[in-house]
């Protein structure tokens, strides 16, 4: 089995790539020219996602059986403040890729991979949230992911291409871009455990809550859609379980060895922020089989080690 991992280099492409190979499969991935990767046993392209042509040859090289596409301007924060940027990565991007595979004379399996972000505001009575609810995105990065799934629905129903779509919920582990809260928080604290920063975290809305689950959990969910799922289906994955920013930040607190203080920073505060964000993946378990492993205990306690290696 060859696999193919578009936007390899990511936090995301490099656990999946690792799980891949776990599972005996030839993996590739492709990555921007700026970007390095550090998995191993993989065999990595430079790749411009708007540039259908360069995609084209990739599938060429590569010949996949199935296709992971990652690539994407992934935080909600930066679709803010570049809008232009994020619409073209995740619209134009993904429209090229499908145009490519469509050109491409093997059948591949594709993964699109979307957002939870892409339901925006949940109504009390929605949550947990399916599948089949009505979409209200809240920000431009969640746009742009629910505009990818009804683009790939519609290449799945009009061309017979064999895609699935999913919508991870958040998910963390170490390594991950401090651009994101978990982290963010667990990076300030190691940053205040080795005395290279004043013992205060600043914080933007704690009272949101949200569905985490262990980036090693989703890519686990990932390989087996690929497996086991329907083409032209979407499907939620996440832990089925909202947790509220301050109870992740109190996971961390507990287990740093520093006294912190915690200061809200305007700065952080998104313009529009959803209250409840929680996965109904009840589908997702139905086709599958797949239960999340890791407690968020543990992939914070890991994500604080990673900080404190990177920082000492």
């Amino acid at each position: 089995m060859k696999s193919l991992i578009i936007g390899g280099a990511g936090f995301v492409g490099e656990y999946l790539a690792k799980h891949l190979l776990a599972l005996g499969q030839e993996v590739s991935v492709t990555k921007i020219p700026s970007q390095e990767t550090v998995s191993s046993g993989v065999s990595v392209y430079d790749l411009d996602i708007l540039d259908q042509e360069q995609i084209f040859k990739v599938l060429q090289k590569t010949q996949p059986d199935t296709v992971f596409h990652l690539a994407a301007q992934s935080s909600v924060a930066v679709s803010w403040n570049h809008p232009q940027m994020t619409a073209d990565i995740n619209i134009k991007g993904s429209i090229n890729i499908l145009e490519a595979l469509r050109r491409y004379e093997k059948h591949s399996r594709v993964l699109l991979v979307g957002s939870g972000e892409e339901y925006g505001q949940i109504l009390p009575l929605e949550t947990p949230v399916r599948e089949d609810n009505t979409l209200r995105p809240g920000n431009l990065y969640a746009v742009t992911k629910a505009c990818q799934n009804m683009v790939g629905r519609i290449y799945a129903q009009a061309y017979g291409m064999d895609l699935i779509m999913v919508r991870p919920f958040n998910h963390i582990g170490p390594n991950q871009s401090p651009v994101f809260v978990a982290a963010d928080f667990c990076r300030q604290a190691a940053q205040i455990e080795t005395g290279k920063k004043e013992p205060v975290i600043r914080v933007g809305n704690l009272s949101a809550k949200r569905d985490f689950t262990d980036v090693r959990d989703v890519v686990r969910a990932y390989a087996m859609l690929v497996d086991r799922g329907l083409a032209g289906e979407t499907y939620n994955i996440g832990s089925g379980h909202a947790v509220a920013i301050r109870d992740i930040l109190k996971v961390i607190l507990e287990q740093s060895a520093a006294k912190i203080r915690v200061e809200v920073d305007e700065k952080k505060l998104r313009p529009v922020d959803v209250p409840v964000m929680e996965a109904d993946i009840r589908k997702l378990q139905k086709a599958t089989g797949w239960e999340p492993q890791i407690r968020l205990e543990q992939t914070v306690g890991e994500m604080l080690e990673y900080w404190r290696k990177v920082i000492k």
